[in-house]
């Protein structure tokens, strides 16, 4: 039946070699928690294995199935679709992916009823099953829903926006330099990758100021 739960046999399943999904340590940890102490997950996805019969292959769930496994269960719940190499592809690049954001003046309530409640305000004990940091919690539950807007719209600002291309070996070795180089001008006590974003926007800013900029003029390309 199509949206039928299964329960399947651990060693019956097998990781998609394509999965493109990867999951912190930390993250992972937390997992492995949130199913010990509740003993609930959402049910796997999986499909008939097309190389291996009788057995099925994960296209949701790659890490609750690692962390049934270490825990010690002998079997997991899954839905079981039966989807071609197409819309097995598909599914392994949205699944993962398409999702929702917080609405902050909700998010905040529910961590401060959590923190309250069940937790009776330790913070790192309530991180230990949250996304979040203990820090982060404290700072969150101490915040005023009333503060809400303002704290919106500082977020907002601060909202990290990936910058994805490639580069070949000579191009590469440029921009590692340039970076490099461009470091003197920024704060200390910074991530590696903070400090790499800052650079570029350093070098960037630059070079939109200098009077040789004008974007017009042809440039060589590496």
């Amino acid at each position: 039946m199509v949206n039928q739960v299964q329960s399947i046999a651990l060693d019956k399943l097998l990781a998609h070699p394509d999965n493109p999904n990867r999951m912190s340590k930390a993250k992972f940890s937390k997992l492995i928690r949130n199913i010990e102490r509740t003993g609930r997950y959402e049910p796997l996805v999986v499909r008939p294995c097309p190389q291996k019969t009788d057995c099925f292959q994960v296209i949701n769930g790659h890490h609750r199935w690692r962390a049934l496994r270490e825990i010690g269960y002998k079997t997991a719940e899954a839905l079981v679709w039966d989807v071609n190499d197409d819309d097995t592809d598909i599914l392994l690049a949205t699944l993962n992916r398409l999702g929702g954001s917080d609405v902050l003046d909700k998010k905040l309530a529910l961590l401060k009823r959590l923190n309250k409640s069940a937790f009776d305000g330790r913070t790192a004990k309530l991180a230990k099953l949250l996304p979040q940091t203990s820090s982060q919690i404290k700072r969150l539950t101490e915040l005023a829903i009333s503060d809400c807007r303002k704290a919106v719209e500082n977020h907002k600002s601060q909202i990290l926006n990936p910058l994805v291309f490639f580069l070949n070996d000579k191009q590469q070795a440029v921009v590692a330099k340039a970076l490099s180089a461009a470091m003197s001008e920024v704060e200390e006590n910074r991530t590696k990758a903070v400090k790499n974003a800052a650079a570029l926007t350093y070098i960037a800013q630059d070079f939109i100021n200098s009077p040789k900029s004008a974007c017009k003029k042809k440039r060589h390309v590496l």
